[in-house]
């Protein structure tokens, strides 16, 4: 089940991650949240180190602890 969050409008939205390679052949791996499950990319619970945070316009994000 991916993780989801209630923002304070009633929303749900889904956390994903998706790995891609840098240029200069880092991997780096970008989380953001989604209103639809993507099952390939979602995440079942946030990462060690990060917490959730809402923005002013309700949408998630994610936030180093």
């Amino acid at each position: 089940m991916a993780f989801s969050h209630v923002n304070s409008k009633g929303q749900t939205y889904y956390l994903h991650a998706n790995k891609i390679k840098r240029s200069s052949g880092k991997e780096t791996t970008l989380y953001y949240f989604s209103r639809e499950v993507k099952a390939e990319k979602a995440l079942d619970a946030v990462p060690a180190g990060y917490q959730v945070v809402e923005m002013k316009t309700g949408l998630p994000a994610l936030k180093k602890a």
